[in-house]
């Protein structure tokens, strides 16, 4: 669900490194923080154009399978075009960025963080929670930042929205409601892929996941209803699902139309995150007392200079771990498509 569009999936596909490197010597962190993408489709070229918006850093170095796409996309956004990607990693970059189909994922995150280079990783970090768990061991032990990338936290209204709530509070959240599905999705698109771990939760769920667990806390039920299509990935999922502090109700669809707004309810009041609410700029809050406050915090850049800001000052921080993406918030998110899976009976190859 990077946007609304039969494009639901904005990465490209790649294959999977064939060689780790080696860990390298640790290093000072440049002042001006050098990326590197593996990947050149949709959302590599959102990330690219939003690199603009950030300050002190910059595209070094990139690679894809498909060299005159990844020339192009050079030559467009500047930084050189590396021979593979152990190339890429010894190339001096700082970060990578991993712009690639969810099945590739995991195997990129390890060898880059074993190379010693910081990773923010396009969402779902990985395909299920055994495969997060051994990029945050490689994170771990090589004392290296890694991120999912999760756009929605990082947005102006997002954060403006935690801050209003905080100092004109509507109660604790106890319900959370969001969806999206989209229509018109080519049949040989990566997001209805089988072999790529293609599929509606992973490809869009996943961003009703985040807001539920963001404002709920850890899943403790989660209860499914769905079908698979005829590539034998999810088509559409709805979910209802227990929390620590309250109950959601969430659905992705690859194969029907459905608006993609959110709700937050407390005992005070709501809040509806509008539509599209993963790429937010309003909101409006309805008090139990009648008031209503608007909220409307317009973003530049394409919203995912954001994230990225926020990672390159973890990087210049030394921090290994964001605050406003915490490795827990992956765990949990990822553990709620995984139970969602095993209720439509969806196993991908591998697990």
């Amino acid at each position: 669900m990077t946007d609304p569009t039969p494009a639901t999936h904005e990465a490209t596909h790649e294959a999977t490194p064939g060689t780790t490197p080696e860990v390298s010597q640790q290093h000072a962190t440049p002042c001006t923080i050098r990326w590197g993408i593996v990947g050149t489709g949709r959302i590599a070229r959102r990330f690219a154009q939003g690199l603009a918006y950030v300050p002190q850093a910059r595209l070094d170095a990139l690679w894809s399978r498909r060299a005159q796409p990844a020339q192009a996309f050079a030559d467009e956004f500047g930084g050189s075009v590396c021979a593979s990607f152990d190339a890429l990693l010894a190339s001096g970059i700082d970060a990578l960025y991993i712009a690639t189909v969810q099945d590739s994922h995991a195997d990129y995150a390890i060898a880059a963080l074993q190379a010693g280079v910081h990773v923010l990783c396009e969402k779902p970090a990985t395909i299920n929670l055994p495969q997060l768990e051994r990029v945050l061991a490689a994170a771990r032990e090589s004392q290296r930042l890694f991120m999912e990338a999760m756009k929605p936290p990082f947005y102006p209204l997002y954060r403006k929205l935690r801050e209003h709530l905080a100092a004109e509070p509507i109660g604790e959240v106890g319900f959370v409601r969001a969806g999206c599905s989209v229509s018109g999705v080519p049949a040989d698109h990566p997001s209805l892929s089988f072999e790529h771990a293609g599929g509606a939760l992973l490809d869009i769920g996943i961003y009703e996941m985040f807001l539920a667990v963001d404002w709920l806390g850890a899943p403790r039920d989660v209860q499914t209803f769905g079908r698979l299509g005829a590539t034998g990935v999810d088509t559409f999922a709805s979910l209802n699902s227990q929390h620590e502090r309250g109950i959601a109700q969430i659905f992705c669809g690859l194969d029907l139309h459905g608006k993609g707004d959110a709700l937050l309810m407390a005992d005070g009041g709501h809040v509806t995150l509008h539509e599209p609410w993963w790429n937010p700029s309003r909101a409006t809050i309805r008090y139990a007392d009648g008031r209503v406050v608007e909220l409307d915090e317009p973003f530049e850049g394409g919203g995912l200079n954001y994230e990225t800001a926020h990672f390159c000052e973890l990087i210049r921080a030394g921090r290994l771990e964001s605050p406003l993406m915490p490795h827990e918030t992956s765990r949990q998110m990822i553990a709620m498509a995984d139970a969602a899976r095993a209720a439509l009976g969806l196993k991908f190859s591998g697990e």
